[in-house]
């Protein structure tokens, strides 16, 4: 896996990037070894933020991220956080193929997998509610007005300038996002 490291508003020492890439590397186990890895470490005040975002060859693009006071707790729980994801979606491929063959890349004789592979993980989809609506072209900031009466956090639409379906969202961090079709 190609691991791609950088810090926001912070210097990272040889000590951090070797944590991040032991603990990551660790999911090699899930991961095909051309899959990019790309971890962001940035501190504001006194708590450390770690987001990992895994760009798989075919499949989802699986993110997570943390902020603690310590770093290497931040590490820690992303760590679990991907562990917890990746298994969950190896289980489900695999109960997808009736033949239940692994779909691990390298590293078979770990002992680690032998505990992961005898875990059994259901994981069902179940879509709640479904919903269709008229979308009328709109810019994006009357596309935020809507979003904000709404009391939602994001709101799909109609871009009036590109006419292609477009979605605003809140950003935890303040402002709003755009998301828009390539």
């Amino acid at each position: 896996m190609n691991i791609i490291i950088s810090g926001k508003q912070m210097e990272l020492t040889n000590s951090i990037k070797n944590s991040i890439e032991e603990k990551i590397g660790k999911l090699d186990y899930y991961i095909h070894p051309e899959t990019q890895v790309k971890v962001t470490v940035s501190a504001k005040k006194s708590r450390q933020k770690v987001e990992v975002t895994i760009i798989p060859i075919s499949g989802p693009i699986i993110r997570a991220e943390d902020s603690e006071e310590n770093l290497y707790a931040a590490i820690d729980v992303v760590y679990d956080k991907l562990n917890k994801q990746l298994r969950r979606y190896k289980n489900r491929l695999q109960d997808r193929h009736q033949d239940n063959k692994s779909i691990r890349y390298q590293n078979e004789d770990e002992s680690e997998a032998l505990d992961i592979e005898n875990e059994n993980h259901e994981f069902d989809i179940v879509i709640k509610r479904h919903k269709k609506f008229d979308m009328k072209p709109m810019s994006k900031e009357e596309a935020i007005l809507q979003m904000e009466l709404i009391s939602h956090d994001f709101y799909m639409f109609r871009n009036i300038d590109t006419d292609e379906i477009s979605t605003v969202y809140k950003r935890k961090n303040g402002g709003y996002g755009v998301i828009e079709h390539e």
